[in-house]
């Protein structure tokens, strides 16, 4: 199937709210480079600030063995829509053009190690002497103080420090990750909501600011449905199901379960109700709500034996038009058939300057209801550089 999309040629271009706001992205790998893709997507101009000759060493970071025109497919999808300015850091004259860019730059990403950027200059009590109004965004692993400040800020890492691999699968199996980079991601998106926030307030009285966060704190802050109820329920252990766990306080019937022919997941409902639509008359007699969690396990395996007899489609058309909370469980090939997907118009494709194109996901935000979408691919290393110079703004 050709999943390409013509999404971002569709109409005239959007009036995007971040028009005229300048980036410069000091930043590597997964999470600096998404919070700047998300201004990016909202109109800022990103210019990606790279060191001359290798560049963001995402551009080699690959996932699944794939490679595009030189970088991989990982680079190419968390860097579109962005310019490259390449130079080494290292050296006076290229530090000096990078100065007179940061003087004339609305927004600073940096996703460095802490003690980096100061021993480059370019930490935020230097650049604000530069430019009192500019918006500094900084992630790192684990904050600037305490003893993990100078461990690699790496997203499995992350995941398993702050507890959220015991979350996931069932109880007698050993701490899973999840299957992306969720600290990565997370830490990205809470940086562009700071930044944007900070721009707000720019626009009100003119002052910069300075944003930080790490990947533990953005972690924690995913998980704080499940780190609330821990930190105010005497601080019993999380306890994961033994069978089709899907949250640690959750109790029957929710979580994913085999049938027939493929897989069913159920949401938080009603165990007689379940039993009822289902004809399985051991689940009626589980009356108190209490016991859908005492005995969660016990019911979870009378659910799971039950729905192995017939198929997903057949337990489904008991299930939806009883507003039962259920969904089919769909592998990426049936979602992208689906009419379901193909209806957000959820994927572009980008190209970049060379021709070659790449097929990946959009932007999730509308806007007046229109799409966030560009056809603009990832740069090559300092392919903006002899644009860059020339321009009036930045002499």
């Amino acid at each position: 199937m050709d999943m390409r999309s013509n999404v971002a040629s569709e109409k005239p271009p959007l009036d995007r709210p971040l028009e005229g706001i300048v980036v410069l992205e000091f930043s590597q790998f997964l999470s600096g480079p998404s919070a700047a893709l998300r201004l990016a997507d909202l109109g800022a101009r990103v210019i990606k600030i790279e060191r001359s000759g290798t560049g963001d060493i995402c551009r080699t970071l690959y996932i699944s063995n794939m490679e595009l025109d030189g970088d991989s497919t990982l680079f190419h999808s968390i860097n579109r829509n962005k310019e490259s300015f390449a130079v080494d850091l290292k050296d006076a004259h290229d530090l000096h053009i990078v100065r007179k860019l940061i003087a004339n730059a609305d927004v600073m990403i940096e996703n460095f190690r802490p003690g980096v950027m100061q021993r480059l200059g370019l930490n935020y009590d230097v650049v604000k002497k530069l430019n009192p109004a500019i918006v500094y965004g900084e992630i790192t692993g684990y904050g600037q103080i305490g003893p993990w400040r100078g461990k690699p800020g790496q997203d499995l890492l992350v995941q398993s420090l702050s507890g959220l691999a015991w979350l996931n699968g069932n109880a007698d199996q050993p701490p899973m990750p999840f299957g992306l980079a969720i600290a990565d991601m997370a830490a990205g998106a809470q940086l562009a909501q700071g930044i944007l926030a900070c721009l707000v307030r720019r626009g009100m009285t003119g002052e910069g600011a300075y944003v930080q966060t790490s990947l533990l704190e953005a972690t924690l802050d995913i998980q704080f449905e499940v780190l609330t109820t821990y930190l105010n329920d005497g601080g019993l252990p999380p306890s994961r199901s033994n069978i089709n766990n899907v949250n640690v306080y959750f109790g029957a019937p929710s979580g994913i379960y085999q049938t027939l022919d493929g897989y069913i997941a159920l949401g938080m409902g009603s165990v007689v109700r379940l039993g009822e639509l289902l004809g399985c008359q051991s689940l009626t007699g589980f009356t108190d709500p209490q016991v859908w969690m005492t005995q969660r396990d016990e019911i979870k395996r009378l659910i799971a034996g039950h729905l192995l007899t017939d198929t997903t489609g057949r337990w489904l058309a008991l299930l939806e038009p009883a507003e039962y909370c259920c969904s089919e469980v769909l592998t990426w090939e049936q979602l992208l058939e689906h009419d379901g997907f193909k209806a957000l118009n959820m994927t572009q494709t980008v190209t970049r300057g060379s021709g070659i194109s790449l097929v990946t996901t959009r932007c999730p935000i509308r806007i007046d209801g229109e799409l966030l979408a560009s056809a603009k691919g990832a740069p090559k290393i300092g392919e903006d550089n002899e644009t860059i110079l020339k321009e009036g703004r930045f002499l």
